[in-house]
C-alpha cells in the first residue's frame, strides 16, 4: 500500500515540493491535490506581465491539466479545504470531497491586505494578487479611465504600470516618504520615480486613503484623501502586502505566530506528519513572501517526505527585483546600512545609474541597484557565502571582475 500525500494549496510552493518529490521518490506516495482556485499551476509571479499585454494567461501555466494525469495525481481545482481531522487524518473540502493522508502538505499562500477603509467594499476593488484580480483589472481598463493604485511597493508599481500600458491614468497613492522603502533607500526611489512618471505613472506620496466613494451604482468612482482631496477612481488597486494565510492552521491548532511555525525540516512544531511551505510558513521568525525562498523550502520539504532525511533549510537571502520594461533594479540585504557599515557607492545622473554596496567587517552585507543591475547575481553569492571582499574593493561596485 503506498503511502498518502495530501497538498492544500495548488501553487508555486506546493507544486514545486510536488515536483521535487516526484524527481527523487517516484510512486513513493499516491498524490491528491486541493487547490482554491479553478486553473491548473501557473506561475503567479507573471501575473505582472499578463497585465501589462506581454503574455497571456495560457503563456504562464507551469502545469497543465494533462500534467496531473501523467503524474497519476488527484487534482481538486476550485475546492477550499475547510476543516481537516488531525485525529482521523482527513481532509474535507468545501463541497465534502474527503482525502485521508498519511502526511499532509500545506502550501496555503497568503491573503492581500485589505484597507478598513468605507467603500472597501464596492464593485472596481480589487487585490493584485491571482489571476481572477488580474482578468478584473484587463477588462477594468477595456472601458474605464481612470486607476488609483495604493501601495507603492514591487506588486503596486507592476500594476500601475501594466495599467498605464492598458491606457489608463493612474495614480499611486503610498503612504511612505519614498516608493519601495523597504527595497530602495531615497536617492534609488527618486531615480525609479522619474522613470515612471516618464511612463505616466503620477504619485501621491506621504498620502493616507481615507474613503473610497460610490458612483451611486455600487461601483468606486473616486479615492479621498487624509487632506481632503479627491482622485478619480473607477478602478482601485490594493497592494499593500500580503498576510500569511493560516486560518486553516489555526482551526486544526497547530502553532502559529505570523505564518504556521515549522523547524528547519519544515514540519510544523506542532505535529511532524504536517509540512508547510511558502508564504503561509514562519521559520526561525520569518515568513517569505518571494519565490527564491519558496524554492528553497520546496527541495528541503520534499527531502523530508520522500524519508531522506538529510536536508535542513536554514533561512534564505532575499532579493528584489520589479518586473517593469524599461526599468532595471535589484535590492538585497541590508542595503540601508547602519552602525559599523561602510558604502561603496556610484552615481550618473546622467544615465540615471545608481549602485550602493553596503560592508561590514570586509564582507558584503547589502546592495542596491538601480539603472543598471549588472553583476547582481554575483553579489547575492557574496552576501549569501559571506566572504572576504577585502581583495575586491577597488572593483567591487563595477561587478564581477572578469577573469583573464
Amino acid at each position: 500500500m503506498r503511502q498518502k500525500l495530501v497538498v492544500i494549496g495548488n501553487g508555486m510552493a506546493g507544486m514545486r515540493t510536488v515536483q521535487e518529490l516526484l524527481a527523487i521518490a517516484p510512486g513513493l506516495y499516491d498524490i491528491t491535490v486541493f487547490g482554491a482556485e479553478p486553473h491548473p499551476h501557473y506561475n503567479r509571479i507573471l501575473l505582472s506581465p499578463v497585465l501589462a499585454g506581454e503574455q497571456d494567461l495560457q503563456d504562464i501555466v507551469l502545469n497543465d491539466w494533462d500534467w496531473y494525469r501523467e503524474q497519476g495525481i488527484t487534482l481538486h481545482a476550485g475546492r477550499t479545504v475547510v476543516q481537516v481531522d488531525r485525529a482521523r487524518r482527513v481532509v474535507r473540502a468545501d463541497d465534502g470531497t474527503e482525502a485521508p493522508y498519511d502526511r499532509l502538505l500545506l502550501a496555503t499562500g497568503s491573503r492581500p491586505v485589505m484597507l478598513p477603509v468605507p467603500g472597501a467594499d464596492l464593485q472596481g476593488v480589487v487585490a493584485h494578487r491571482d489571476i481572477a484580480d488580474t482578468e478584473t483589472m484587463i477588462e477594468a481598463a477595456r472601458s474605464h479611465r481612470h486607476a488609483v493604485v495604493i501601495g507603492g511597493g514591487v506588486l503596486g508599481l507592476e500594476a500601475a504600470s501594466g495599467l498605464a500600458r492598458r491606457g489608463m491614468a493612474v495614480t499611486v497613492v503610498h503612504r511612505n516618504d519614498w516608493l519601495m522603502e523597504r527595497q530602495l533607500d531615497a536617492e534609488a526611489a527618486a531615480l525609479l520615480q522619474q522613470s515612471l512618471e516618464v511612463q505616466g505613472l503620477q504619485f501621491r506620496l506621504g498620502a493616507q486613503t481615507e474613503a473610497l466613494r460610490d458612483d451611486g451604482q455600487g461601483r468606486v468612482c473616486a479615492v479621498r484623501l487624509a487632506d481632503g482631496s479627491e482622485l478619480p477612481a473607477d478602478l482601485v488597486v490594493m497592494a499593500l502586502g500580503i498576510r500569511p494565510n493560516i486560518a486553516l492552521a489555526q482551526q486544526m491548532r497547530l502553532h502559529c505566530e505570523r505564518g504556521i511555525v515549522v523547524s528547519d525540516t519544515l514540519q510544523t512544531v506542532t505535529d511532524g506528519r504536517i509540512y508547510a511551505v511558502g508564504e503561509c510558513a514562519q521559520h526561525r521568525g520569518v515568513a517569505y513572501g518571494l519565490v527564491a525562498p519558496l524554492f528553497e523550502q520546496g527541495r528541503v520539504a520534499a527531502n523530508h517526505l520522500a524519508q531522506l532525511g538529510i536536508g535542513r533549510y536554514v533561512g534564505s537571502t532575499v532579493s528584489a527585483k520589479l518586473k517593469v520594461t524599461g526599468i532595471e533594479l535589484l535590492s538585497a540585504g541590508d542595503f540601508m546600512g547602519g552602525d559599523g557599515t561602510e558604502q561603496l557607492v556610484l552615481r550618473d545622473p546622467q544615465s540615471g545609474v545608481y549602485r550602493k554596496l553596503v560592508l561590514k567587517d570586509e564582507r558584503l552585507v547589502g546592495a542596491c541597484l538601480y539603472g543598471d543591475a549588472e553583476g547582481g547575481s554575483w553579489y547575492l553569492d557574496l552576501l549569501r557565502e559571506g566572504r572576504s571582499v577585502a581583495g575586491l574593493r577597488e572593483q567591487l561596485i563595477f561587478g564581477e571582475p572578469a577573469h583573464g
